[in-house]
């Protein structure tokens, strides 16, 4: 008997897709205000689809790796563990509030957009207010924009989320399956 059940095997195949199309989407090089949305909505989408932990290990890996292959800029280095600790309190955050309501509950999907985001904005905001000095323009870019970005990216997220299911793209919102009505 395998170790791994196909759930298991499931989850983490569509965790490793969400990590490289996030760093795919994050390699063409589009301005912050265009790639903090879809990066945002991957790490939302995350969590509906594979479960919290799945959108932690995506929040944890892409900054990594977009400091790795160079998306990120070197002077930005000092912030990695920043944006994957707040990429890991978004993740954790909405999924355990969004989870207050049921996983079909928009009004707490909603709730958890509004409360991850905050919480992801005030962790980088406070970074670089009191603990890493980046240039200027850098340090703006871990500001208001975070909190708009991760807003525009949590609605976007609900939009593909409720797409996905509808056309059975994707069964149920945490990797597991559920049942179709007929």
């Amino acid at each position: 008997m395998s170790s791994m059940s196909s759930v298991d095997v499931r989850r983490v195949t569509r965790t490793a897709i969400l990590i490289a199309l996030t760093v795919a989407f994050q390699s063409l090089g589009l301005q912050q205000m265009v790639t903090g949305p879809v990066v945002n909505m991957l790490l939302y989408l995350a969590v509906m689809v594979v479960g919290i932990w799945g959108g932690v290990a995506v929040g944890l890996i892409t900054p990594i790796m977009a400091l790795w292959v160079g998306i990120l800029k070197p002077a930005m280095a000092p912030m990695v563990p920043a944006i994957a600790l707040s990429n890991a309190a978004l993740a954790v955050l909405f999924g355990l509030v969004s989870g207050i309501g049921g996983r079909k509950s928009t009004a707490f999907r909603v709730i958890g957009v509004l409360v991850a985001s905050f919480v992801k904005f005030l962790i980088l905001s406070g970074t670089v207010k009191y603990l890493v000095q980046v240039p200027g323009p850098l340090a703006k870019m871990m500001q208001g924009t975070q909190l708009v970005t991760a807003l525009i990216g949590g609605a976007l997220a609900m939009v593909l989320i409720e797409i996905l299911s509808r056309t059975g793209i994707v069964e149920g919102t945490t990797g597991d399956k559920t049942h179709k009505q007929s």
